[in-house]
């Protein structure tokens, strides 16, 4: 579209009173755009101010220099065919500073102030209006997984909403686990008896659906495609793959098979990017697998496996399912040992309450002479799952104490259990007829590939030792979300869960893929930049075919084409950006994020060369939790480092480091790169974005390093968006650094 600017500067909140307004103007009219100024753009005289403008002078890309893009979203949303950028002078700038004593402003303040006005309209003037991707022929079929609980409860309630719905269910019928059960939890007030289980009613009910169609005995053999367009084949369970796999191949790999000097470890196979005329399609599936009872036979001194009567929790609920259980038994809930009080592997609340639930089959068959000992390290029975528990201390029978069991051994047509450390300080040795360990609950994605994609990065989930297993890309921020957009996970499969969990879970990840659906029929983007319009666009006359951005995609959006040149699916893009830091061509870009955007903002920024005492460190943020942390600490009117400027960005993964070199060469002293932690304490919305850029930051380093600058001048610091009261330490820190360093040696050049 042909731009038409117009530039407004709102003077409320405390700006104009802390900052020098024309000035501000001026720098605005200096960088191609006037700017007016108004008390208070939020409010209705302020739109109705820029709406003018917008009817008078057919004003398309608007620039609003006030408060932080984060809040006021629909107050400055000015329709779909209109730009605004916003410039954060408030939280960013005015509440993290004041006037000088004599009243005047203050020379540092209004020097922030006018980087950020420049570098909002130089994004303005970089920014073009994006056009949504929209699919040619789309499904809105569901595909689910697995006929358990979950399964069940995702199939009925997207059919609910007036979906179709394919379940699939290796086993000859639905059910899963929960045909096994002979009680299930407490669900209804006062939560103290056990109840019946219903699973058969939800068989019943999701047979009796015209809306679901039901597949037993059949796995899923290949998905392929992407949101919107899975292409999906299936198989006889157990039956051999007629698909098989691609083995992955990294960069220096593929190198070497273009050159002719290795085997393509795929040559022949099916190429995982053609479409299979025999599959079916689906816009989304949800993947609810289940779980494994863990492998206890590892304890050996407790048994499993060699002792008769030494079982775990899932075979004593096929015990108690087909016949009396025995009338002395001892719940053992943690391996042992008195310096180390962990349960037994992927154990939590569920099996606590598992064996409160089986002890109570044991007073209950055996009224007389029953007895359950339930020794725990941890007993944990959240919300009111505590009224059982309540219930359960109160029972005739049953006996709970912390204790570490030390050993299992049989003697005499008895099971003798060694106890230390109970709450009484004695050692106990119980004599009982059946010792059962709670063995946890292991997700089915745990070393094992469930889902069969057909896709460059692999047929399974990638990094799942970063969750134990468990499928999730964000566990905390976007639950039932995996790492490839499109499959939601939910049940045994997300973690351990009772019914009722599972229901609300399974229920959540089916709204999840109709949201994928009705998003991908929209061609936005789902999570987390949900409604985002925008999709990479690649200039593959350029592309080197090197890989990266195939590798770095933390979703595998990005497959490969014949050729061997990046493949984009654009409905599998969550808009990150990683592929655009990714590149070393520069080559990827969206329209309204790209290169040559972030790199001219960066080149906006005035970096004085003669005064010492103004040096200039450019600060990266991420959107997701740098950014709003910097945001609260202005509002908490923390002051702030005035010889840094925040730039924006996606996610770090998104950095690309021809800006941190654009930030040298222009001058800066420093660069820093602020985004969310990663590791064990992981955060990143975008799962890999801050250990991505971390390991970019560092080859940049070296190359500072050869030029004669410190490498110390780039840095990457790691915050939590509830860290904004330390966040102006940490920015000092580093600038302190870089004071001691002193000036950028090539500035001026």
């Amino acid at each position: 579209m042909k731009k038409v600017y117009g530039a407004y500067l709102c003077t409320g909140c405390g700006i104009g009173a802390v900052l020098d307004v024309d000035g501000l103007k001026d720098a605005a009219s200096d960088a191609g755009i006037a700017m007016k100024d108004h008390a208070c753009l939020c409010g209705a005289e302020g739109r109705a101010f820029i709406e003018k403008d917008i009817a008078d002078q057919g004003v398309n890309t608007i620039v609003v220099c006030g408060c932080s893009p984060r809040v006021m979203q629909q107050e400055f949303n000015f329709g779909e065919q209109t730009i605004t950028v916003r410039g954060n002078l408030r939280e960013h700038v005015a509440w993290t500073g004041s006037l000088k004593d004599d009243g005047s402003v203050d020379d540092f303040l209004q020097e922030m102030a006018t980087d950020y006005v420049r570098m909002a309209v130089t994004r303005a003037q970089k920014t073009e209006l994006p056009a949504p991707y929209k699919l040619e022929t789309i499904s809105k079929k569901i595909l689910v997984m697995g006929g358990g609980i979950a399964g069940l409860t995702a199939a009925q309630e997207a059919a609910k909403a007036g979906y179709e719905v394919t379940l699939v269910e290796k086993e000859a019928q639905l059910g899963g686990k929960a045909l096994g059960w002979r009680k299930m939890f407490p669900t209804a007030y006062p939560y103290a008896d056990l109840e019946n289980p219903s699973i058969q009613n939800m068989v019943a009910e999701v047979q009796a659906n015209g809306k679901i169609t039901v597949k037993t005995g059949t796995e899923v053999a290949r998905i392929g495609g992407a949101p919107g367009q899975f292409n999906v084949t299936f198989k006889t369970a157990g039956a051999a793959s007629e698909w098989d796999a691609p083995a992955k191949v990294t960069a220096d790999q593929q190198d070497l098979i273009n050159k002719g000097e290795l085997e393509d470890p795929n040559k022949g196979l099916q190429k995982y990017t053609t479409a299979n005329p025999d599959g079916e399609m689906f816009g989304a599936v949800v993947l609810a697998t289940g779980w494994t009872p863990a492998d206890v036979s590892q304890y050996e001194h407790l048994g499993h496996g060699k002792i008769a009567n030494v079982v775990t929790n899932a075979e004593f609920e096929k015990l108690a399912k087909n016949g009396k259980v025995p009338a002395r038994v001892a719940f053992v809930q943690s391996p042992g040992g008195k310096e180390d009080d962990k349960d037994f592997p992927y154990c939590n609340s569920v099996t606590s309450m598992v064996a409160l639930k089986q002890a109570n089959y044991v007073v209950e068959d055996n009224p007389v002479d029953g007895k359950a000992y339930i020794l725990y390290q941890h007993m944990r029975t959240p919300g009111n799952a505590e009224f059982f528990y309540k219930s359960m201390q109160a029972k005739d029978g049953v006996f709970m104490t912390k204790a570490a069991v030390t050993k299992v051994t049989a003697g005499g047509g008895a099971l003798l259990v060694d106890v230390e450390d109970n709450l009484l300080g004695e050692n106990l040795q119980l004599e009982v007829d059946m010792v059962v360990l709670a063995a946890g609950m292991i997700p089915t994605t745990a070393g094992a590939n469930t889902i069969n994609l057909a896709y460059r990065q692999g047929p399974a989930f990638l990094d799942l030792d970063l969750f134990d297993g468990y499928a999730d890309s964000h566990f905390v921020c976007f639950p039932y979300e995996t790492r490839r957009t499109g499959i939601y996970n939910c049940g045994g499969v997300r973690k351990a869960e009772t019914m009722d969990e599972t229901i609300d879970d399974a229920t959540g990840a089916a709204l999840k893929a109709i949201q994928c659906i009705e998003s991908a029929n929209r061609g936005v983007a789902v999570h987390p930049r949900s409604g985002d319009q925008t999709y990479p666009d690649f200039f593959f006359s350029r592309c080197t075919q090197c890989k990266r951005c195939t590798e770095e995609c933390p979703f595998g959006a990005l497959d490969d084409d014949e050729k061997g040149t990046p493949l984009p699916n654009p409905t599998r893009c969550r808009r990150c950006g990683t592929c655009m830091g990714a590149c070393p061509e520069r080559i990827i870009n969206f329209a309204d994020y790209s290169i040559d955007m972030i790199g001219s903002m960066v080149k906006s920024i005035e970096v004085p060369d003669d005064d010492e005492e103004k040096l200039r460190v450019a600060v990266f943020v991420c959107e997701n939790d740098a950014y709003p942390a910097i945001d609260m600490s202005g509002m908490h009117r923390n002051k702030m480092n005035r010889l840094v400027r925040f730039i924006p960005v996606r996610c770090l993964g998104s950095v690309n480091m021809v800006w941190i070199k654009d930030a040298m060469s222009s001058g800066m002293d420093g660069a820093l790169l602020l985004g969310c932690k990663y590791g064990d304490d992981y955060q990143c919305h975008f799962v890999k974005g801050s250990e991505i850029a971390s390991r970019r930051m560092e080859n940049i380093g070296e190359t500072l390093g050869s030029l004669g600058l410190e490498p110390e001048r780039c840095g990457v610091r790691e915050i939590a968006i509830t860290d904004y009261d330390k966040l102006p330490a940490i920015i000092d820190e580093f600038v302190e650094e870089i004071v001691a360093m002193g000036p950028n040696p090539f500035k001026g050049y």
